[in-house]
């Protein structure tokens, strides 16, 4: 398959993989793969930030490769770190022997995401999930490689970039990020969907269940984020909460059915206590 794909295309392969995209998000996608850009992606959590690189990498047939971003994340655990156990053996081996041994060398050397990302033959998505979790100086070196195309790594040596890269990095703004990476990146916020493109979500996860009730599940749903809520529910939560009535084999929600299945969609006993003291609005 080629790398470049028309929006048409690019909403139909995606579609397929049951991601049903806003144009907003379309045209983001569409633009990064022609002006070869990052896109850096914000919104609340639940609203389908990691699964839109995903998908987006199954539906154009890529190699998808995560870091997974935290608060004390290290240059080692992105790119790679040497097997010390591995070297002193080695090294031990040729003292006894009386050979040389150069423990310096790519066997010696343990590949993590970046650099495997870096190094694939097929072309590849990378995403680097909640950016902002880690430090500047990580997130400098990230934009600096991704930039500068290669990595170089002491006593290993300099490593092009392989590959048609697409990346994707994902922030909740727990802190802000550094102008260079703003500037670097197209930028997209993802919110909670419309209640149209709810119900079509919906529909392409449960197929099987009536337009009637992914309408009620919907506008309940709609609703129950409008309230100051500790986790508003997500998007899968709204699949989840019409497959589980589906599968208790009723056709609408009532008061006594949502009041004993609300642990589905949310998660903090204070959240549930609103929602119970909220339900004749709601319904």
């Amino acid at each position: 398959m080629s790398n470049k794909v028309s929006l048409e295309k690019l909403n139909k392969l995606l579609r397929k993989e049951g991601y049903v995209p806003s144009e907003d998000i379309l045209i983001t996608l569409f633009l990064a793969m022609e002006l070869n850009k990052p896109i850096l992606i914000e919104g609340p959590p639940g609203t389908g930030k990691t699964e839109l690189a995903k998908k987006f990498a199954q539906a154009l047939n890529r190699d998808f490769f995560r870091i997974q971003c935290y608060d004390g994340i290290t240059f080692e655990q992105i790119v790679g770190e040497w097997n010390y156990q591995k070297q002193l053996l080695h090294l031990e081996k040729a003292r006894i022997y009386g050979t040389e041994e150069d423990v310096f060398s790519d066997e010696f050397f343990i590949k993590r995401p970046l650099l495997l990302a870096f190094l694939n033959k097929k072309p590849s998505v990378v995403l680097i999930d909640e950016i902002d979790k880690a430090d500047e100086e990580v997130e400098s070196f990230l934009l600096q490689a991704l930039g500068e195309k290669q990595i170089t790594i002491n006593d290993l040596g300099t490593f092009e970039l392989k590959n048609d890269l697409m990346v994707f990095l994902t922030s909740n703004s727990q802190r802000n990020l550094l102008d260079e990476t703003k500037d670097r990146c197209l930028y997209l916020y993802i919110d909670y969907p419309s209640p149209e493109r709810e119900m079509e979500i919906v529909k392409s996860h449960v197929p099987e269940a009536p337009n009637s009730l992914i309408k009620q599940v919907v506008e309940i749903i709609q609703k129950i984020r409008e309230l100051n809520l500790i986790k508003k529910p997500s998007i899968r939560a709204t699949v989840d909460l019409t497959k589980t009535i589906l599968k208790l084999n009723k056709k609408k929600l009532d008061k006594d059915l949502i009041e004993n299945i609300l642990g589905v969609f949310l998660k903090y006993k204070s959240d549930k206590e609103k929602v119970k003291s909220n339900l004749a609005k709601i319904l």
